[in-house]
């Protein structure tokens, strides 16, 4: 008695594919918090960058005036308070993509305080960080109470 085997059969098997849904599946779980950690960590450093921005020009505008100026306007920005985008670049307040709104507080002839408060998406995904300040004596820091925000 000649028993025919099954000729080979080609394609994948449910069991091969349902392991290979599983392997991405579990690389995605790994790599989309690591991605979504750095989003927040570039737009945050947008934040950080106007900040540096509105120190320097602080302290050019002290020495011209020998006082700080009152508003970002004076220094420059295009507005006051001056909205930015994830590119940097401004924008306006209700745009989408907004990610900060940088304004001046505490002014006096002699000190200054810059905030730059999170908008939008950026708002609720850096809840660690939040606000982010700098004073006319270069002190740095955050509202959330994180670590590592500048």
């Amino acid at each position: 008695m000649n028993i025919a085997l099954p000729k080979f059969q080609r394609g994948v098997t449910l069991i091969e594919l349902l392991v290979v849904v599983a392997i991405i599946a579990f690389l995605s779980a790994i790599a989309f918090p690591s991605y979504d950690r750095y989003i927040v960590r570039t737009k945050r450093a947008v934040a950080q960058n106007v900040l540096m921005q509105v120190a320097d020009r602080q302290q050019q505008f002290f020495m011209d005036n020998k006082r700080f100026a009152a508003n970002l306007t004076n220094l420059g920005f295009g507005a006051s308070p001056f909205v930015v985008d994830d590119d940097g670049a401004a924008t306006v307040a209700g745009d989408p993509d907004a990610v900060y709104s940088v304004t001046l507080s505490n002014v006096t002839q002699t000190t200054w305080t810059a905030t730059a408060a999170p908008l939008n998406g950026q708002l609720s995904r850096d809840a660690d960080c939040g606000n982010l300040s700098i004073t006319q004596s270069g002190d740095r820091d955050s509202a959330g109470g994180g670590s590592n925000c500048w």
